[in-house]
């Protein structure tokens, strides 16, 4: 009895502190299937957990953000600019009494669809798929279908909602959702300038002017700049929203982004290399289908077979992608004996 207590207690404290606006967990539009509810953990509590123990959750580490393979120790990947996002999003959340559990939730499962060398990887394969390729919708394919041996990982509604509409183009059906969408862009352009200056290809006195003078000169006051109007433009209200000044100046950040680092003659030099790899492998896997791993052979039975190489290929990691790669197409010769060497 005691540890059922545990989760009406949760109930009963969003009820009484929670904004008329936020989701509450009791009021979970529920899961796809039905299953036994757990007696401690409401249900975004318990999607949360089902997230970070997923096998995709666990790749990101070794999924690119920006930079490539990145040799340094405090360069940003997957996984860190998703615990990123988590932060932010659960700001914005505790600031406007949103259910910082499922923002939390969304959060921390919006990228488990991200291909390995970031948005390159997922240009290639968008150019490759008869349907096309967006990280966001193949997210809510890993959590519906790939995770757990093909059964999925049985999310709510609101969670797989925020999952799939976290992209500025999307309409998320929650707040929680709006909050964790908007903490995508703070996160990745803030942290991604970080990197960017770590790897001398900017200096801080490069960053438009205007822009600084609006949001800050650092990230955390940027961050917190952006954060604080969120909040003077959302509390009491039904939205989750940035002032129109720092909302372009954001935007206005992002452009110069694409222009300094994304989109750069060195960028597009390591674009093209991942191009050729993904391509290759797309390829291949569609002529030799008996050459998938067991399980994605099996996901071919009930999917079509462009789809099932891009789960597989979107699943690995870089290093993984290149060994792969290497594997099929780079010559291995044969070990040496001790013959050979004496007659060297």
């Amino acid at each position: 009895m005691a540890d059922f207590s545990i989760k009406e207690r949760r109930y009963a404290i969003e009820e009484q502190f929670l904004s008329e606006f936020a989701c509450k967990s009791k009021d979970t539009k529920g899961r796809q299937r039905p299953e036994e509810e757990c007696n401690m953990r409401t249900a975004f509590q318990r999607d949360r957990d089902r997230i970070i123990y997923s096998k995709a959750f666990l790749r990101l580490k070794n999924k690119t953000q920006v930079f490539f393979s990145p040799e340094g120790d405090h360069f940003r990947t997957r996984m860190t600019h998703t615990i990123d996002v988590s932060q932010i999003a659960r700001s914005i959340a505790r600031s406007l009494a949103l259910n910082e559990d499922l923002a939390e939730a969304i959060a921390l499962g919006h990228d488990l669809g991200h291909t390995p060398f970031g948005h390159a990887g997922e240009r290639v394969l968008n150019s490759l798929a008869p349907n096309g390729f967006a990280h966001n919708i193949q997210s809510l394919r890993v959590v519906d279908v790939l995770e757990k041996d093909g059964r999925g990982l049985n999310l709510t509604f609101e969670v797989r909602d925020g999952i799939v509409n976290h992209k500025k183009s999307g309409r998320p059906a929650t707040l929680e959702g709006k909050a964790v969408s908007l903490a995508d862009r703070i996160a990745y352009v803030n942290h991604d300038i970080e990197d960017a200056v770590r790897a001398g290809l900017l200096r801080e006195e490069e960053l438009p002017k205007r822009e600084v003078s609006v949001l800050g000169s650092s990230s955390r006051d940027r961050i917190n700049t952006m954060i604080s109007s969120i909040y003077q433009n959302s509390a009491g209200k039904n939205q989750v929203r940035m002032g129109e000044r720092e909302a372009e100046a954001l935007e206005n950040l992002r452009a110069f982004m694409f222009e300094k680092v994304y989109i750069t003659p060195l960028s597009m030099k390591e674009e093209e290399r991942a191009k050729r790899m993904l391509s290759a492998m797309y390829d291949y896997f569609l002529k030799n289908k008996d050459k998938l791993p067991a399980f994605y052979l099996s996901l071919s039975e009930r999917y079509p077979l462009e789809q099932v190489v891009c789960d597989y290929l979107s699943s690995m990691t870089d290093k993984f992608a290149v060994a792969v790669f290497d594997n099929i197409f780079v010559p291995h010769s044969w070990a040496l004996t001790e013959k050979d060497i004496e007659e060297i």
